[in-house]
């Protein structure tokens, strides 16, 4: 059987979706995946997360127009190999671009000359020519493109059929390929150079995280103040278009936010102010939580309740979730700290009745 794509940890929540809607839409997708537990799950039919629309999906397109995979000579018989792996920081907030580099020597055995490499994920500016470099010096013609994600966890769906689709290649055959692939998933399609795409993806994360944090800060002037933050956020914003997008303060946080401001930080090393300064209010904010408990409680010995410890609502992701800092907070005051969630299953969490 040949693929029309094959996603590269293709049971994620990047990698999964996509890979749903095309084979929904009649292509022959492919998803290889070493999570050996995901894919017990998804084989039985269920989604391994949170993901609204998406079961019904799976269970007409399995075994059908999307095929669970786990040998990676299975990579030679598709079209094209979308990656939805992108550059992680380590601890000391430096772009891990190996990470991509053992990928790619992991699945260059296993390649062939015009096939289409999509990296989907979020890569640090440089990344896509530094594997396009790599696959030159290999040997291998190959047409390399980049077209980020831009998921909302938990309606990944909904936005892939409604934002645009940001389409870059390296290759004219690449573009043309790639435009033809995402107009399965939604029909505005967005051109542009491959650099021109990392900084799309870098650029559009960093401004949802200094708003993020603009509001983090007013919610602490207020607080310091004494003024209360609902009222004041309706009354800039009630029938006032200037305040139509001004966000609401609370945790800014998830797999991609914190991370994409750290890339853009090492891009412009010493020189990214505003990042620094978003990244220090944002993750300050639980600390200040705290403090403001401390002014009016004993914490040593108090019980305190969290309820919610995905990084947002509606969904079962936990990755990168202040919730976990303000526990460790709490408990550090001596607090004994209960948590729960409606979507997140820990044997750690209590019901919400308890």
């Amino acid at each position: 059987m040949d693929f029309d794509i094959v996603i590269v940890e293709g049971l994620g929540h990047v990698g999964l979706p996509a890979g749903l809607l095309w084979a929904d839409a009649g292509l022959n997708v492919g998803s290889l995946d070493d999570n050996e537990s995901r894919r017990a799950i998804v084989a039985s039919g269920r989604m391994p997360f949170v993901e609204r629309d998406a079961e019904p999906m799976l269970k007409r397109t399995l075994g059908k127009t999307f095929h669970l995979l786990k040998d990676w000579s299975d990579l030679a018989r598709a079209k094209a190999i979308l990656v939805p792996v992108g550059t992680p920081v380590d601890e000391h907030g430096t772009p891990q671009l190996s990470v991509l580099t053992r990928l790619a020597e992991r699945m260059l055995p296993h390649l062939r000359d015009g096939q289409h490499i999509i990296l989907r994920s979020t890569v640090y500016p440089g990344t896509t020519e530094r594997l396009r470099e790599f696959f030159i010096g290999k040997g291998l013609r190959i047409h390399l493109a980049f077209c980020p994600d831009r998921i909302v966890a938990g309606d990944t769906l909904r936005g892939l059929k409604e934002h645009p689709h940001i389409i870059s290649s390296f290759t004219p055959e690449g573009r043309a390929f790639c435009t033809n692939l995402f107009k399965k998933l939604g029909p505005l399609i967005v051109e542009t150079g491959v650099v021109e795409a990392e900084l799309v993806k870098l650029f559009t994360s960093n401004w949802r995280y200094v708003s993020f944090a603009v509001a983090n800060q007013f919610y602490m002037m207020s607080e310091t103040f004494g003024g209360n933050i609902r009222e004041i956020y309706r009354a800039m914003t009630t029938d006032y278009p200037d305040g139509a997008g001004i966000s609401k303060p609370g945790f800014a946080a998830g797999p991609s936010l914190l991370k994409d401001t750290m890339q853009l930080s090492a891009f412009q090393p010493n020189d990214f102010s505003l990042g620094y300064a978003a990244m220090q209010i944002n993750e300050g904010l639980p600390s200040f939580c705290v403090e403001q408990i401390r002014q009016n409680h004993r914490l040593k010995g108090m019980k305190v309740g969290l309820l919610g410890m995905a990084y947002k609502p509606g969904v079962d992701d936990i990755r990168d979730s202040l919730s976990f800092k303000l526990r460790k907070l709490l408990a550090f005051h001596g607090a004994e700290v209960l948590c729960t969630d409606e979507y997140v299953v820990s044997d750690q969490f209590l019901p919400l009745e308890t």
